[in-house]
C-alpha cells in the first residue's frame, strides 16, 4: 500500500476494513469480489527446529513467522486485485487458511471491492 500523497494524478492507497463501511464514507458501486492468495510450504530446517520445540512445548516461532509472512504476502496480493479492479476499498475483509496437502499451507485474503463517493 503506497502512500501517493505529492504524486498529483496519483491514486490514494485502497482502504482495507474488516468493516461492512468505511465510516464517513458512501459505496458508490461494488465492483466484486477482491482476493490474494498464497501457498506456503514448510521446510526441513523449520520442521527440525520445530519438532524439537514440540517436546519441550511453547510457541513454534518458526511457524509463526511463516504465517505472518505469508498473510502480509497475501494481504498484498488482495490489495494488488483491488487497484486492477478499479477499487478505492476493500470492506468485509478477511483471512481464510487451508491444507493443500501436508507441509503446504495456503494462505487466501478475501473482501468486497468497492469504489466509493
Amino acid at each position: 500500500m503506497n502512500n501517493t500523497a505529492g504524486h498529483p494524478g496519483a491514486r490514494a492507497p485502497v482502504i482495507v476494513t474488516m468493516a461492512d463501511i468505511v465510516p464517513g464514507r458512501d459505496v458508490a458501486e461494488v465492483l466484486g469480489i477482491a482476493r490474494g492468495s498464497v501457498v506456503r510450504a514448510r521446510f526441513f530446517g523449520r520442521d527440525f527446529i520445530a519438532g524439537l520445540r514440540n517436546l519441550v512445548g511453547g510457541e513454534v516461532t518458526e511457524y509463526t513467522k511463516l504465517l505472518a509472512e505469508a498473510r502480509e504476502q497475501a494481504l498484498g496480493r488482495l490489495v494488488a486485485h483491488a487497484e486492477e479492479m478499479g477499487a478505492d476499498a476493500v470492506v468485509t475483509f478477511r483471512f481464510s487458511t487451508s491444507s493443500v496437502m501436508e507441509g503446504n499451507a495456503e494462505i487466501l485474503a478475501y473482501g468486497t471491492a468497492v469504489r466509493l463517493s
